[in-house]
């Protein structure tokens, strides 16, 4: 009796800490990075960070190769906050683009997208905060 007592108390604790490890934290100096996916060679990632009460998104496009523009678009939970053209620059051949949205009340999701004008390739990422 006494080993069933013990499994059913240490159980679900060990599902509470499994659980909560899964969900990522979103709170002042924490910063959410998340790799995203390219149909090429190209990596893609972005950070969501707290910037004074709202999300500051950096997306990043890393291709190794310098002078390449790419159409790059942001949108924050389906709103379009950016769009423009964004160059590799030395000397990692990358861009970044930069947005800060409002901290909406609830789960706000930023996604972003890059084509590389010249080859077609595409770069996307996704991040909750």
């Amino acid at each position: 009796m006494r080993r069933i007592t013990k499994i059913a108390t240490i159980a679900p604790l060990a599902l509470g800490l499994t659980l909560g490890a899964a969900l990522p934290a979103a709170q002042a100096g924490d910063d959410i990075r998340v790799s995203g996916s390219c149909t090429g060679s190209s990596t893609s990632k972005i950070k969501l960070s707290d910037e004074d009460g709202g999300i500051e998104a950096e997306f990043e496009v890393d291709q190794n190769i310098n002078g390449r523009r790419w159409r790059v678009t942001m949108f924050h939970n389906g709103t379009r906050v950016e769009r423009r053209v964004a160059t590799t620059v030395a000397p990692s051949g990358s861009f970044e683009v930069r947005e800060v949205v409002s901290n909406a009340a609830g789960r706000d999701t930023v996604r972003a997208r890059a084509v590389d004008l010249a080859s077609g390739e595409v770069c996307t990422a996704v991040a909750r905060w």
